[in-house]
């Protein structure tokens, strides 16, 4: 047996001497690598797709015209089913998108007659249009509820300094203390007080505004930190401390965390001659299972 390296050099007798026509005629080339053993892919035609489209969504099937997936042009949508792009199709020839598919019927609702998901659906309904960029669904969802009234309460909280972090700290310094404690539930105290500084029955705010007066100097005198875990505040608008509060409860219980609160007093602390600081003071009680 004769083992042949593609660096051995093998030298030809006169009798099995080849002219080098003969050679080229029975040589034959390596086949030339796939675009899948190379990793890479050909470029590919334009993509036809038929008037009806059949389409596989996660694993949901739903049929629509091309029509109506086109019915934005600024929209993935769109842009998917124009031509420019290779949509993969499954097993029985449905166009697949690797998405959930549970509010794409919804999706294509709105494209067809423009019609808007029941009140419990539109927030989820909403994530989906933001995936799928389709602007026009995304414009009225945000003007009616729930979102309407989460624009409402964002533009509140956004007068509110270190709102998220605070979450965050309450969330953080829950989970340590009860870790330690090796308890199901840990307690901490905040404070969510409105006014910077406290007034008396003699003060009264200007008119339209909630403001005081006071001198640079009397400021620096109202200067103090509540023994609490962590305060919010202060705040010039209509919406009070129960409004914050209810904002703090509901942002926790998004984020499935189980809370409680109750009013425990208020801080004590002595300022400067009859002012003292009198911010309420709130026990959060968050239970982690």
């Amino acid at each position: 047996m004769v083992v042949v390296t593609g660096q051995s050099k093998v030298s030809a007798t006169p009798d099995d001497a080849m002219s080098s026509s003969d050679a080229e005629d029975d040589f034959q080339e390596p086949a030339t690598p796939t675009a899948t053993q190379a990793g890479q892919a050909l470029p590919l035609l334009p993509q036809q797709f038929p008037e009806v489209v059949p389409l596989n969504v996660g694993g949901m099937f739903f049929t629509t015209r091309l029509s109506t997936l086109r019915r934005y042009e600024d929209t993935m949508l769109a842009a998917m089913f124009s031509g420019r792009h290779y949509i993969p199709t499954d097993a029985e020839g449905r166009y697949f998108i690797d998405r959930d598919g549970t509010y794409f019927g919804d999706i294509l609702n709105f494209l067809r007659s423009g019609d808007l998901p029941p009140r419990e659906r539109v927030r989820s309904v909403y994530k989906e249009a933001q995936y799928y960029s389709i602007g026009p669904l995304l414009d009225n969802l945000e003007d009616i509820q729930p979102l309407k009234g989460e624009k409402v309460r964002q533009a509140f909280l956004g007068l509110m300094p270190y709102y998220k972090d605070h979450l965050e700290r309450i969330i953080e310094i829950a989970k340590l203390r009860a870790m330690q404690r090796k308890a199901r539930f840990a307690k901490l105290k905040v404070c969510v007080f409105k006014e910077e500084m406290p007034i008396t029955p003699y003060e009264c705010p200007h008119f339209n505004s909630l403001r005081f007066e006071r001198s640079e100097s009397d400021t620096k005198l109202f200067e103090h930190h509540c023994e609490v875990d962590v305060s919010f505040g202060p705040w010039e608008a209509v919406a009070d401390v129960y409004d914050l509060l209810h904002c703090i409860v509901t942002d926790l219980s998004a984020r499935g965390i189980t809370v409680d609160h109750q009013c425990i007093g208020v801080c004590d602390k002595h300022l400067i001659n009859h002012y003292y600081c009198k911010r309420p003071i709130y026990e959060f009680k968050i239970t982690w299972w």
